[in-house]
């Protein structure tokens, strides 16, 4: 197995891990109910993915 011949200083580490920071999530526009919903899930104000009903939402 490869194992490292010399250690990597701590500034080089971090520059490694600078990529992963964490952000806040994008949100989408969704066709049915125009609210915000995550990308790629289904909007769970009206229940529609892809303008397709998935799940019954309750109004109220």
């Amino acid at each position: 197995m490869a194992n490292p011949k010399h250690k990597h200083s701590k500034a080089r580490r971090d520059k490694r891990r600078t990529h992963k920071k964490l952000v806040p999530p994008s949100f989408s526009i969704c066709a049915q109910c125009h609210e915000r919903m995550l990308p790629h899930r289904t909007c769970l104000s009206c229940g529609y993915y892809k303008k397709v009903a998935i799940i019954a939402v309750e109004e109220g």
